[in-house]
């Protein structure tokens, strides 16, 4: 039998508009045990777990005391007061569904919690498409680490020259090459072209790769045994 190929999706910024709601609860929390850090510097670590982006904009450790009262307060921000606001990009369900109905493994690989994974698979509209789930709570190092995407490509049983992640930062397409797979990039997180190097193809959005389908790289891999090209590993 011929093993089916896998698409590996992140989720914050690239299902969900949810980049900048993570930021302003991060802002908020720190806020609230005075610690003075700037929103741009803590946008641009959006994409990283806690244990990365509390040493990056604030010097503190995540399991710090102090660092575990953040977290948690972070949590409860953006649960009770970002959530709710939250919306997915353009054709999100649209993209998955075309995924798996071109036979696709379709996992997640994401640096939320998952507490925070289920409700957020909920306003992306595709918790029924994706049933293989992987969080922060499944590895020792988010991302830019590979550990996320490793358990991800485990569970989906596919080898890493079968396997797609979409993603939407730097540390996605870090985390992806270093787990040995390609990566297809949207810029819809907020990071541009230039930001995205080393991803295979770079497209605005969902709305955007599904307009170009036929041209991508997930065309040409297929999930069934006529359209699966195995490529060069990536170097």
């Amino acid at each position: 039998m011929v093993q089916r190929a896998a698409v590996i999706f992140d989720v914050d910024g690239t299902l969900v508009d949810s980049n900048d709601a993570h930021a302003r609860a991060w802002v908020g929390a720190f806020a609230e045990h005075a610690i003075t850090v700037s929103y741009e510097s803590v946008r641009r670590a959006i994409g990283m777990g806690g244990d990365k982006l509390m040493p990056l904009v604030a010097g503190l450790e995540e399991e710090s005391p102090k660092g575990k009262q953040i977290a948690r307060r972070r949590a409860e921000l953006f649960q009770q007061v970002w959530l709710p606001q939250l919306r997915p990009f353009p054709r999100t369900r649209e993209l998955v569904a075309r995924l798996d109905g071109d036979g696709f493994t379709l996992a997640i690989a994401s640096s939320a919690t998952d507490e925070e994974l289920r409700p957020l698979l909920k306003v992306a509209g595709v918790s029924d498409l994706i049933p293989t789930r992987t969080s922060s709570d499944d590895a020792d190092k988010s991302k830019p680490d590979p550990d996320i995407v490793k358990v991800a490509l485990e569970r989906t049983g596919c080898s890493p020259d079968l396997a797609v992640m979409i993603g939407d930062t730097p540390y996605d397409v870090e985390a992806a090459r270093r787990a040995g797979i390609r990566i297809v990039a949207f810029e819809c997180g907020g990071w541009g072209r230039a930001d995205l190097r080393g991803a295979s193809e770079v497209y605005r959005d969902a709305s955007d790769l599904l307009d170009n389908y036929e041209r991508s790289i997930l065309f040409r891999y297929g999930g069934y045994e006529d359209r699966i090209f195995l490529l060069e590993p990536v170097s």
